[in-house]
C-alpha cells in the first residue's frame, strides 16, 4: 500500500464516523427527509466504491504480534443481552446453543459450538477501531465465515449475509428490538472475516459477545456483530429492519464502514 492510499482510507473512515455521530447527536429528524436521505445514500455509495477501489477485494487488515495486545479490551454496546432465552443458554454454558445458517442456501446448517471448533480455525491479532474514538488490539480465534458458507452451499441469487443476534433493544426503530447486521459476499469470503469464539486465548466473555461474534476486520467496530444466533443469506436487505442493512445503519450510520 502506498503512503498516499492510507491517509485517504483513514479520511473516509473518519468521515463515516463523523456522519454517524452527527446523526445520533440530534439530526435524526433531519435525516428522515427524502432530500437528506438521497444525499446520504449517494455519499455512502461513493464511499463504498472508493473503498473497494483503494483496498481491493483481497487487501488485508494489518495484523500485530502478541507484544502489541492491549492490556484491556473495552466492552462496548450490549454487555448482557436481555431475555430468558439467552440467560438459559448462558447458564448451560452454551451447550444447547446452535448457529442456524439458512436462507438462500442449498444445505441449511445447525451448528453447535463444538461443531464450529472442529472446523478449520484462524487466529489473528488485529485492531478494533470504534466509531466512539477508541481502539484496542486483540487476539481472535474462530472459523472463517467462508468455510461455513461453503458448507451451506450458497444459491446463485445470494448477495448478502445477515447476522441475527441475541441482544434486544426496547426502542429499536424496526419495531422488534432485535439486533442485526449484514455484509456483502466480498467481505464474507475475505480470509480475515471469521466467526470468533475466543479472545486472547479464552472463550468470549458475555460482554465481548459470547458465544460467537463476527469479526470483519476491514470495517469499523459497529459492524462486528456480537451474540450471533442465526445467519441468513439473502438477495436484498430492504426486508430487514428499516431496510438499511443493520441496527446502526437504521439509525444513520453507514452500512459500509470500511477502514
Amino acid at each position: 500500500m502506498s503512503r498516499i492510499q492510507l491517509p485517504r482510507r483513514r479520511f473516509l473512515a473518519l468521515s463515516a464516523a463523523g456522519l454517524g455521530g452527527a446523526l445520533l447527536a440530534g439530526c435524526d429528524r433531519l435525516s428522515e427527509t427524502s432530500e437528506v436521505q438521497e444525499v446520504l445514500s449517494s455519499a455512502e455509495s461513493l464511499t463504498y466504491r472508493v473503498q473497494r477501489l483503494l483496498g481491493g477485494r483481497d487487501a488485508l487488515a494489518r495484523e500485530f504480534t502478541e507484544a502489541d495486545l492491549s492490556p484491556v479490551f473495552k466492552v462496548n454496546g450490549s454487555s448482557m443481552p436481555e431475555g430468558e432465552d439467552y440467560a438459559a443458554l448462558l447458564e448451560g454454558n452454551f451447550v444447547d446453543w446452535r448457529l442456524r445458517v439458512e436462507g438462500l442456501v442449498a444445505n441449511p446448517l445447525d451448528l453447535s459450538l463444538e461443531d464450529l471448533r472442529k472446523l478449520p480455525q484462524r487466529t489473528q491479532i488485529t485492531r478494533h477501531d470504534c466509531v466512539e474514538g477508541w481502539s484496542a488490539i486483540g487476539k481472535w480465534r474462530g472459523v472463517p465465515l467462508a468455510i461455513v458458507l461453503q458448507r451451506a452451499s450458497l444459491l446463485p441469487t445470494a448477495r448478502f449475509v445477515v447476522f441475527h443476534c441475541a441482544d434486544v433493544y426496547e426502542r429499536a426503530l424496526d419495531g422488534t428490538g432485535q439486533y442485526y447486521e449484514s455484509i456483502d459476499l466480498i467481505d464474507a469470503f475475505h480470509p480475515q472475516t471469521i466467526l470468533a469464539h475466543s479472545l486472547n486465548d479464552a472463550p468470549l466473555s458475555v460482554g465481548h459477545g459470547a458465544p460467537l461474534r463476527l469479526r470483519v476486520e476491514r470495517q469499523l467496530g459497529y459492524k462486528h456483530a456480537k451474540y450471533v444466533m442465526r445467519i441468513e443469506l439473502t438477495d436484498r436487505l430492504d426486508r430487514f429492519g428499516r431496510g438499511k442493512g443493520g441496527f446502526w445503519p437504521d439509525r444513520g450510520y453507514e452500512w459500509y464502514a470500511g477502514i
